[in-house]
């Protein structure tokens, strides 16, 4: 309950502050709407002349193209505002003061600001969800079950952008290595089935985009069963990793008056 009373704090003064700027919203919502609409008109250039890449039918792709951008809106909100200042942290010894306060650094670090310009993802991704499953004909155990495995996805990729961030701690510039990452997890836009099948191996067990993207359309679309345990041990493994790889980096950590 402490943590859940520093959150809405966290919340709180995230809002205050960003309020300032209130047509930083306006503009957000138009640049993820463009965003949005040149990947749809990707998405429909593949579908030209009755093809269907991997067997996936249209209404079945915007599933994933849905999940993809409600994963950008995760990282828009939550995770670029707070994990790319892990960095600047260490480089202005303000890591100092995180570590002295009498809760979780990890915590503090992961969900001290919220940015709300980029709840236009998640309003668009929302939306493309609906309307798609709509065609589809999902009721709400399908709806469930992509929330479901979405939060397993986000949860993954939580913690491989914490573990890059961390690295932080060692190396000075990272910001290339994360910006690394958000370009392979584009190739979630689109089903992995869609790939060749060294890509599909790649983006399945070197870094697991299909678990971001693919696999909750898949199991809210009925296909095959529903790989729950996999996602859920990979999740908690990786997350479980991210933790423990941070508190080995802060061995290293020397502070900034030392």
């Amino acid at each position: 309950m402490r943590y859940l009373r520093v959150l809405r704090l966290f919340l709180r003064l995230s809002l205050a502050a960003e309020m300032e700027y209130r047509v930083n919203f306006l503009l957000g919502l138009l640049s993820s709407a463009l965003t949005l609409l040149g990947s749809l008109f990707g998405l429909l250039l593949l579908y030209q002349g009755g093809y269907r890449p991997g067997g996936w039918r249209l209404e079945e792709a915007l599933l994933v193209m849905a999940a993809f951008t409600l994963l950008q809106g995760l990282a828009s909100v939550l995770l670029a505002p707070n994990l790319n200042k892990i960095v600047e942290h260490v480089q202005r010894g303000t890591l100092d003061f995180v570590l002295l306060k009498p809760i979780d650094p990890q915590f503090w670090l992961s969900l001290r600001e919220f940015s709300p310009w980029g709840l236009g993802d998640v309003l668009l991704g929302v939306g493309l969800l609906l309307w798609a499953g709509g065609r589809l004909g999902l009721g709400f155990p399908d709806y469930a079950l992509f929330a479901l495995f979405w939060f397993l996805g986000g949860l993954i990729l939580y913690s491989l952008w914490f573990m890059l961030a961390t690295t932080g701690i060692w190396f000075v510039k990272i910001y290339n290595a994360t910006e690394v990452l958000r370009g392979l997890l584009e190739a979630g836009r689109f089903p992995v089935g869609a790939y060749p099948a060294l890509y599909r191996v790649f983006f399945t067990f070197v870094v697991p985009v299909a678990f971001l993207t693919t696999v909750p359309a898949e199991v809210a679309l009925g296909r095959g069963e529903a790989p729950l345990l996999l996602a859920l041990a990979l999740a908690l493994f990786l997350f479980l990793l991210a933790r423990a790889f941070f508190r080995f980096a802060l061995r290293s950590y020397t502070s900034a008056s030392s």
